[in-house]
């Protein structure tokens, strides 16, 4: 025997096994005409590859080669002073929040005085 849920006394209730397998009355619905076609425009194609205008200048090679030159300076701080900003900005915030942290698990472990 099969078991569906009812929606209408919340229980189990003995069914049928197309019902069964299809809960709430849900059926399968078969469509008898083709879906639309999302590409209908066509394809324009070009004999020669032409540059995007929006795009502007590549500036991956050059920033290769200023990142990877081994001038002793850490990757993160290559850029100068807004990148020595960010980076002490975001220790001293680290270091600050750390210390917050362990001043208020020692304040929460301390018992209150009534």
């Amino acid at each position: 025997m099969y078991y569906k849920f009812s929606g209408f006394t919340q229980k189990l209730t003995g069914a049928w096994a197309l019902e069964a397998f299809s809960p709430m009355g849900l059926r399968p619905v078969v469509s008898t005409e083709a879906p639309p076609i999302i590409f209908a425009t066509p394809t324009k194609l070009t004999s020669s590859p032409t540059g995007y205008d929006y795009a502007g200048k590549n500036k991956v090679p050059e920033l290769q080669k200023f990142f990877q030159k081994s001038d002793g300076v850490p990757v993160h701080l290559k850029r100068g002073l807004p990148d020595q900003m960010l980076y002490r900005t975001t220790m001293a915030l680290t270091v600050g929040g750390t210390i917050y942290c362990l001043i208020a698990l020692y304040m929460a472990s301390q018992p209150k005085n009534k």
